[in-house]
Parts: C-alpha cells; sequence; structure tokens
C-alpha cells in the first residue's frame, strides 16, 4: 500500500508531500490542475518512462519519493533481492533524475540500494496497477488481452505457460537443426567428397614414421657415393692398421709408443695412468679399422634400391607440399582428416531422423498449447459471467461479453488468438470490444475489468486516471461504488472530475495550480519572477469536501450546488455503512 509520495522539481511541482490512506483516494481539480502529474509521478518513481520535461525548469535535478508498506509476499521478494525493509514493514522506492547537457540520467533506489530497471519492472508489478482510459488501445492487442486472461487464470494457467514455452524452445531447436542439416547438406557432401580424397590418398601414402623423408634422404646420398665411400674407408683402413707401402700405420706408432712407455714404467710407476691410455688407444684403433674395413666392403652399388628411394622421396615431397609443411605435420593432418570422416560419415544424424525428431517435438509442443487453450477456454467461460456480473451495477444489463479464442501458429505463448468480444445492446452481434466500445463502455468495461482482477493476485494498490470520462448520472453513481467496493480489498487512487465519484472517497485531495513568486538568478543578479506551480490540500472535514463537490457539480458555491454536495455527501455515507453490513454478513 502507497502511504506517502514526495515529490521534488518534477513538472510544476515544487515540493510535494502526499499521504494515502487505505481505501478510496480521489484527487479533483480542473483541467489542467496538474493531477495527472501526481500520477506520472508515480509512474516515474516505479521505473517508467522519463525525458527532460519531468524536470522542472530552472533546475537540474528532480526526485520523486514513494514509501509503501510491505506485506509478507513483497517482504519475501525483497529478502530475495537482499534488501531489508525500514521497521519491518516500509519499502521506500526513490528515483533520482537529473539532466547534464543534452543527457537525462536517473537512479532508483529501495531502501536507499541502487537497482537497476529489470528490479524495477518486477517491482511495479507487485506495487501498484495504473488503468487509464487510453488502456482502450490495449484491450484491442491480443497479446495483452491473452496476458490478462492468463494472470486471471490462476496459477495454473501460468505454470503451464512455462510448460508451452519450454516445448516451443526445444522444439525451435530441432527445426534449426533440420533446417541447418537441409542447408549444409550440399556442403557436406562437398566436404565428404574432399575428406575421402584426402584420407584415400594420404592412407595410399602409407605414412607411419615422421623421420621417413630425413632416413630416405640420407639413404639417397649413401646410394649416389657407394665408389667414395668404399675409396674414403679403405684409405682410413690402411692409415689405421695396413698399409700397403713402407709408411707406418697409427697402430705401429701407436705400438712403438706402447713399446717405450712400457720400459719407462719400468722406472717410473706414475707413467703406468698413460701407459693405459696408450693401451686404450691402440684398442679403440684397431676397432676403428675393423669396423671402417668392415663397413668398405660391405658397400654395394644397388641402382634398383636408389631408384625406389627416388620415387619414394619424391611421392613424400607431393605429400609434404600439400599437407606440410613437415612430414610430421602431414601425418597428424591424416589422423585428422580421418577423424573428421568418421564424424561425418558415422556419428552425423540424416535428414530422416532429424525429421522425425523435428515431428516429435512439434508434436509435443501442440499437445501442450491444446492443454492450455483448454485451461484459457475455462479461465475465459469464468471471467465472461464474472464480468457480466460486474457490469450490470454499471447500468449495462442487457450487456453481452465472451472471451473468443480461436488457434493461431503455435509461439513460446501457445497456439491461441484472443479477442474480447462485446455487444452492450440487446439485438446487436458480439463483436470486438476495441472496435465497438464508446469511451463511457470502455470506462466501465476496463473498471468492471479490474474489479474481477482485484479478486485475484493483484497489487495492494490500483490506481485509476478519470476512468469515468463520457459517463454520468446513474453510470457515474454506479462506477462510484464499484470503486468504493475494489477499495474494500485493495488502496485505490483515483483521478476524477465525477462528484458521484469523489463523494465516495475516504480521503479526499484537491489539486490545483497557483502563481507563486519566485526569486532566480539570472546574469548573477537575482530577481522575483512569477512561476507557476502545483498544490494539493487535503480535504479533511465535510465542510471543505462539500465545498469542493459544489464547485465541481456546479462551478460555484451556489445553493444548488451545495445541496447537491450535501445529498452525495450523504448517500455516499448511506452506501459505505450498506457495503459494511453486507461485508459482516459475509
Amino acid at each position: 500500500m502507497l502511504r506517502v509520495l514526495r515529490i521534488e522539481n518534477f513538472a510544476l511541482i515544487d515540493q510535494l508531500e502526499l499521504e494515502f490512506g487505505t481505501g478510496l483516494n480521489v484527487l479533483t481539480g480542473e483541467t489542467g490542475a496538474g493531477k495527472s502529474i501526481i500520477l506520472d509521478a508515480i509512474d516515474a518513481v516505479l521505473g517508467g518512462k522519463v525525458s527532460s520535461r519531468v524536470i522542472r525548469t530552472g533546475t537540474n535535478r528532480s526526485l520523486v519519493e514513494a514509501t509503501f508498506v510491505a506485506d509478507s509476499a513483497l517482504a519475501h521478494w525483497l529478502s530475495e533481492q537482499e534488501i531489508d525493509l525500514i521497521d519491518d514493514n516500509l519499502l521506500i522506492v526513490s528515483r533520482e533524475i537529473s539532466i547534464t547537457a543534452n543527457n537525462v540520467r536517473s537512479r532508483s533506489r529501495l531502501n536507499g540500494v541502487l537497482v537497476n530497471r529489470q528490479v524495477m519492472n518486477e517491482l511495479r508489478e507487485r506495487l501498484v496497477e495504473i488503468t487509464a482510459q487510453g488502456q482502450s488501445v490495449l484491450v484491442g492487442q491480443s497479446s495483452q488481452v491473452r496476458d490478462w486472461l492468463d494472470v486471471y487464470g490462476g496459477s495454473t494457467l501460468p505454470q503451464h505457460r512455462d510448460v508451452v514455452a519450454g516445448a516451443y524452445v526445444t522444439y525451435q531447436q530441432a527445426h534449426l537443426a533440420l533446417e541447418q542439416r537441409r542447408t549444409s547438406d550440399r556442403e557436406r557432401l562437398q566436404q565428404l567428397d574432399l575428406l575421402t580424397y584426402q584420407v584415400t590418398e594420404l592412407g595410399a601414402a602409407s605414412l607411419d614414421d615422421p623421420d621417413e623423408f630425413e632416413q630416405l634422404q640420407q639413404e639417397r646420398e649413401r646410394l649416389t657415393h657407394v665408389v667414395d665411400l668404399q675409396h674414403m674407408s679403405y684409405k682410413i683402413y690402411q692409415a689405421l692398421y695396413q698399409n700397403d707401402g713402407d709408411a707406418l700405420t697409427v697402430t705401429d706408432l701407436l705400438g712403438d709408443s706402447e713399446g717405450a712407455l712400457t720400459d719407462m714404467v719400468e722406472y717410473d710407476k706414475e707413467l703406468q695412468p698413460l701407459l693405459d691410455l696408450i693401451c686404450d688407444a691402440q684398442t679403440a684403433v684397431c676397432e676403428v679399422a675393423r669396423q671402417i674395413n668392415a663397413y668398405g666392403e660391405n658397400l654395394e652399388a644397388d641402382p634398383q634400391r636408389l631408384e625406389e628411394v627416388e620415387e619414394r622421396i619424391r611421392e613424400l615431397k607431393q605429400i609434404i607440399r600439400k599437407y606440410g609443411p613437415t612430414l610430421a605435420d602431414a601425418i597428424a593432418h591424416y589422423n585428422r582428416t580421418q577423424a573428421e570422416l568418421a564424424a561425418l560419415t558415422n556419428s552425423e544424424q540424416s535428414i530422416e531422423s532429424l525429421e522425425k525428431q523435428e515431428k516429435a517435438c512439434f508434436d509435443k509442443l501442440i499437445k501442450a498449447c491444446n492443454k492450455l487453450t483448454q485451461l484459457r477456454r475455462s479461465a475465459g467461460e469464468k471471467l465472461e459471467a464474472e464480468l457480466i456480473r460486474e457490469l450490470k451495477p454499471l447500468a449495462m444489463e442487457k450487456v453481452q461479453f465472451k472471451v473468443d479464442i480461436t488457434p493461431t501458429t503455435p509461439t513460446s505463448t501457445g497456439a491461441d488468438k484472443i479477442t474480447f468480444m462485446f455487444s452492450p445492446n440487446p439485438g446487436e452481434p458480439l463483436q470486438p470490444l476495441s472496435e465497438t466500445a464508446s469511451g463511457g463502455e470502455m470506462s466501465r468495461f476496463l473498471l468492471a475489468l479490474k474489479a474481477c482482477f482485484s479478486l485475484q493476485e493483484a497489487p495492494d494498490t490500483m490506481v485509476f486516471d478519470e476512468i469515468d470520462v463520457g459517463v454520468s448520472g446513474r453510470v457515474a453513481q454506479s462506477i462510484a461504488e464499484k470503486l468504493h467496493q475494489i477499495s474494500y480489498q485493495q488502496q485505490v487512487l483515483c483521478v476524477t472530475h465525477q462528484p458521484l465519484v469523489a463523494a465516495m472517497a475516504d480521503r479526499h485531495f484537491r489539486v490545483s495550480k497557483q502563481v507563486i513568486n519566485e526569486a532566480r538568478k539570472k546574469e548573477n543578479n537575482g530577481h522575483a519572477e512569477e512561476r507557476t506551480v502545483v498544490r494539493v490540500v487535503t480535504l479533511d472535514n465535510l465542510t471543505k469536501r462539500r465545498d469542493e463537490l459544489a464547485q465541481l457539480a456546479g462551478g460555484k458555491s451556489a445553493q444548488d450546488a451545495i445541496a447537491f454536495a450535501d445529498s452525495l455527501l450523504v448517500q455516499a455515507q448511506h452506501h459505505r455503512n450498506k457495503l459494511a453490513t453486507d461485508d459482516k454478513r459475509m
């Protein structure tokens, strides 16, 4: 429930603080007095769209602050947002709007905690619902009518709507997978051809050893230089071990050195390590000579093998140029291509299987939509009966109303197009409400609709902006009684020009414009100028209320207007007493 509204520098309001109460709170005043500005401020503090125009001329900052009394459900939601209540049950919602250069900035806070727009949107739905005759545009929108019906249907409908939304997402995913497969099937076949060719080519090359290319190059060098290698190995053998001429070999020289050192060791044992080295060297040289001789003797010219090596090197060079830059890279590409080919040929679902999957998901969606449609038809029948019951006291005794539900393409919200069909006069066919209802009929319809919703889960505060425009007499009285009836369940704020409605108020505010002299600074020279401001007075006694009602009724406080106002107040009190008695009986 909205307890206090404080406004600073908002449109024509310089400073204003209003304290609202339970029941029916009514704001009256002449046309253009600024009543709607107060409702605009409520809309703004709850996250509504604002522009630089809401900031009072001559200032660069506007502040709107609303204090609400929180119920247990709101307290629980705030706890989830990690926001503590003040004094156990108070929530202060504030919004500061400022202008710098050409930019408009705003900050919203809940009990001093900065919050984003998403949080404010969720909070707004829990705190206040604003109804204006301009909502007749929404009545013609199937999506809005659908949302209203779903809320009216209670918790079961929104829950099953979530089921439909989930089924729709699953179907969309299956449909997208099928369409992507169909779109890419030609590319997939081309990719299959390419991968198959590469795997075949690389497989035929028998690529096993990443060092094969270097080894073949080495073998080719050996086979190409067999004669040179034989000659040089024989030459080394002669130098080390056996010379055909008279020259001494390395082993001869080492043998002489070994003999000399043996004699020297006889006289100096410290030379023994050197003798050991000579002996080891002699052994090593003999081994080298033996192995180089064997190497040379085993060398044979093999033109056929050389041709095979040359052919293999050419083949590997071709592979490396296409899949390299090294043979190891080509082998890695071969392994990777085999895996990709296996994935395309073995793991990919066929178009047929994807079509089956899409159909199964679509069937599940249709089944969920059909269930949702049944729930909506049930809620629609209930709304039809209740709304007609609410409209009859509003001078619409013969009204016909139907929630028309026709099938449409399934979406995340179901497969229903919902239209409110309406006939206010006997003998006239049902037609779309938005196309046939007059202004007064639309006002009464919206009021009756909100009365139906007041019995469901709805915000604690309902705001009606001139919902009684276009009506008078008995209809206005019926609207007044209906507003007061709704205020038994929820706090109601109502802007009205109807004295019949204002007379039913539990708390009455008069809104007016005044011209004041305000000191302003201009070019560093202070001077006073006339400014228009909005002022609100609480009419807290019968005399003030009577005068305001007389003003609304007759435009002046003539005796007949005063008498009419007195009769309205007496009639309003009688109605309140009757409602209270009926409530006790229930």
